[in-house]
């Protein structure tokens, strides 16, 4: 689990920005992400569900030497061939996706591995498969994605309490909700809109930042 010359840890995790191009408005995808970087986000995730795998392929080239400029983990959501052929640090994997053991097999030891876990089950599962962190949400309503159930604080705790693996909390955070996250035992969350949804993507991710060091 080694990124660059440093392992990967649950700080990592801290302000882990996940794109979307419906936010974009006419600017590139990699700007709109150096403009989180600017701002203090410590992860960052290729996730467009949209994209054809040439243009997957093409943004991920981008992103990875963008993010690597940064000294900041960048992972891709779902697709482990593309994390594998740009050199991706890692892989962010649903519950509908690739498994952990074969997405390990064909990254390598050295890559991240993330899995989306809603319950205590599924995140000891991934665990004990070999992951290097959980998703867990959503924690709340999200327009990302609004067919899923928010997560209760207690789940959420559960879950921490679980697995020894650092654990993001992810869906509808805000900075002016993260705060009711204290003492679930994340280590970070895991953000869309709260980041390049605002109208200075930089000065969102600080003020997010800062609120989010707070809550841990």
């Amino acid at each position: 689990m080694r990124f660059g010359n440093r392992k990967f840890c649950g700080e990592d995790l801290l302000l882990y920005a996940v794109t979307d191009r419906s936010f974009l408005h006419g600017a590139a995808l990699c700007e709109q992400v150096e403009q989180a970087l600017l701002g203090g986000v410590t992860m960052v995730q290729l996730r467009e569900k949209e994209m054809s795998g040439r243009q997957l392929f093409k943004e991920a080239e981008k992103l990875r030497a963008l993010c690597a400029h940064y000294q900041v983990p960048f992972i891709v959501n779902d697709n482990v061939a593309v994390a594998k052929k740009v050199d991706a640090d890692g892989v962010h994997l649903g519950q509908n996706d690739t498994d952990v053991p074969w997405a390990r097999r064909l990254l390598g030891e050295d890559k991240i591995i993330g899995v989306s876990a809603r319950t205590v089950e599924q995140a000891v599962l991934a665990w004990k498969q070999g992951a290097d962190y959980l998703g867990t949400g959503a924690v709340f309503a999200t327009g990302t994605k609004p067919d899923a159930q928010a997560l209760s604080l207690e789940c959420l705790t559960k879950v921490c309490k679980a697995v020894p693996i650092p654990v993001a909390a992810i869906g509808g955070i805000t900075a002016d909700n993260v705060a009711r996250l204290s003492g679930s035992g994340i280590c970070g969350v895991a953000v869309v809109s709260a980041i390049f949804a605002q109208p200075d993507i930089t000065q969102a991710a600080v003020r997010l930042r800062e609120k989010v060091k707070k809550v841990l």
